[in-house]
């Protein structure tokens, strides 16, 4: 099993990141071995449709599960539709994460935690 986690820097003491779509970092860990690897979020400074696009990239490295504090709806369907578990609201370093996994402490999020484009208000989009 493969388990991607956003994460703030590159390894396993790093703590989780709150966004999935922006987050720097994912580390894809075997939860058994604890090996890892790295990957570098490109997509996470470009002004629009990063969710999916990682969402995308995850998918493509055949994990079965993400670990992030927030995942929004174009993501959260790019994954649920690849059949990857999506656990939102988690914190502390990625490694505390992947051992409450382990554990069973941990919950699959029924839906999307964050309406679409995440950080805006309604005063902004509507021009007031």
């Amino acid at each position: 099993m493969k388990i991607a986690v956003s994460a703030t820097a590159s390894d396993l003491d790093a703590l989780v990141d709150p966004r999935f779509g922006r987050a720097p970092y994912f580390i894809i860990v075997d939860p058994d071995s604890m090996q890892f690897e790295t990957m570098e979020n490109s997509s996470g400074s470009a002004p629009g449709g990063t969710g999916i696009s990682v969402a995308q990239a995850i998918v493509g490295k055949g994990v079965q599960a993400v670990l992030t504090g927030s995942c929004g709806p174009n993501a959260y369907e790019v994954l649920s539709v690849a059949g990857v578990q999506i656990i939102a609201g988690v914190s502390g370093t990625v490694r505390d994460a992947i051992l409450s996994f382990k554990q069973g402490k941990l919950a699959s999020t029924p839906a999307p935690d964050v309406p679409p484009h995440f950080g805006r208000t309604d005063e902004l989009t509507s021009g007031h």
